[in-house]
């Protein structure tokens, strides 16, 4: 089997919820050995909300090791519990990461205090440590022990303002965008970019990440606008500045759908030839020369009668057939897309074999995101389903931090392996 990137790394994973094990994933879907630091004390509780493997009466199963949510993020790592308000469990986790090369965590700094985990404390037992923190708010500054997740960042990073329609409250982007993308994506590339630094100086270094200075990389042009333009951009639903029509419009409903079956397809336009092209291929050349609408300038001016036509055009059609007619003619547009979609409809996903199939011994075959990137002579892949909580205390104990039987046993009578 051919050598994986990061075969022959090791992380020790100190982070929780989701910014901080999705960056860890990464590692370990590439090849490292990564360890999960967990404790039934303070339990990550990603392992304890929806969805949830189902019974065969339909019921859902219940205990720590059946979330989907948990489960997809955490697969190919090892699970420990140490409990790290505990002084000999310090000592443990000391251990652990005496043994490894990557640092990662996301807690506040005043958790970070309170296990001892500071960059200072932990390069004494390891110098060539790349130490990942990943806080919301930072390591320093007036906000340092603020607490918040992704739901938090976009109102505070000013996404959830410019998202919503016109005269109504801001709405966000009804997911945890930050924990899923940007904040895990800048902690990866931090990472490697320390891992060149040290292969070339054997120098490790701290890497400080707060995601609130990693989401605001995605604002766009918001910011440049309000300093060049005095402009603070609000929100404008679907609409675009530069392209009309832009939005989601309403097509056939489909019987086939779980749940609702309303079928939507996202347009958008961004010149006058795009919107030829959109209009000879619905059967309706004449309105590319309507007055109203022949021109960038119009269709914006215009810009309600504009979508009611198209809703009109796109009604009567699969949401699938509109997507193919418009992108055989060069026009952007793709179908809005339910979860269902994307598992099990999509012919595209499903033929690129996005979705790896694991088996878990809780939950059964369940479906798990694939690498986000492909490369060709190392492909990465989940050696294992996520592991159940603690399933590898003993494992690491006796092969990492060198414990014997006995030492263990006193542990967990102690409290410290839980």
């Amino acid at each position: 089997m051919t050598k994986l990137p990061f075969e022959g790394i090791r992380v020790a994973d100190f982070s929780w919820f989701g910014a901080g094990p999705i960056a860890a994933q990464t590692f370990a879907t590439f090849g490292a050995e990564v360890v999960r630091i967990e404790s039934e004390t303070k339990i990550d509780s990603l392992r304890t909300v929806q969805p949830f493997a189902l019974n065969p009466d339909g019921s859902f199963k219940t205990g720590y090791n059946v979330s989907g949510y948990f489960n997809n993020y955490n697969a190919g790592k090892l699970s420990v519990q140490l409990n790290l308000n505990t002084e000999r469990g310090q000592e443990l986790g000391y251990r652990i990461i005496e043994k490894s090369d990557i640092f990662l965590t996301n807690f506040t700094p005043r958790v970070i205090d309170k296990w001892n985990l500071r960059y200072e404390q932990i390069r004494q037992v390891n110098p060539r440590i790349i130490a990942a923190y990943a806080p919301m708010q930072g390591l320093e500054g007036p906000h340092r022990d603020f607490l918040g997740f992704g739901a938090v960042l976009t109102p505070v990073t000013g996404i959830s303002y410019m998202s919503g329609f016109p005269g109504r409250p801001p709405m966000g982007v009804g997911t945890n965008y930050p924990d899923y993308v940007v904040n895990p994506g800048h902690t990866t590339t931090a990472i490697l970019a320390a891992l060149r630094y040290r292969n070339r100086t054997g120098k490790g270094q701290l890497i400080e990440l707060p995601q609130i200075e990693s989401v605001v990389n995605v604002l766009g042009t918001a910011v440049a606008d309000y300093f060049a333009n005095g402009v603070i951009q609000t929100r404008g639903g679907n609409r675009s500045p530069i392209a009309a029509p832009h939005g989601a419009f309403r097509c056939l409903d489909d019987a086939g759908i779980v749940g609702s079956t309303d079928r939507w397809v996202a347009i958008s336009c961004r010149s006058d030839h795009e919107w030829i092209e959109t209009c000879e291929a619905f059967g309706q050349p004449g309105m590319a020369t309507d007055p109203r609408f022949a021109t960038f300038a119009s269709r914006k001016a215009n810009e309600d009668a504009l979508e009611e036509l198209v809703n009109s055009w796109t009604r009567t059609h699969r949401a699938e057939d509109v997507m193919t007619l418009l992108q055989e003619r060069a026009v952007p547009a793709g179908v809005v897309q339910t979860s269902q979609d994307m598992l099990d409809r999509d012919p595209h996903l499903k033929q690129r074999g996005y979705y790896r199939y694991l088996d878990h011994p809780e939950t059964g075959r369940a479906a798990y995101d694939g690498p986000g990137f492909q490369l060709s002579d190392t492909p990465g892949r989940h050696a294992w389903p996520a592991p159940l909580l603690g399933e590898h205390t003993m494992d690491v104990c006796e092969r990492i931090i060198g414990l014997t039987p006995d030492e263990i046993a006193n542990l967990l009578a102690e409290g410290v392996l839980v």
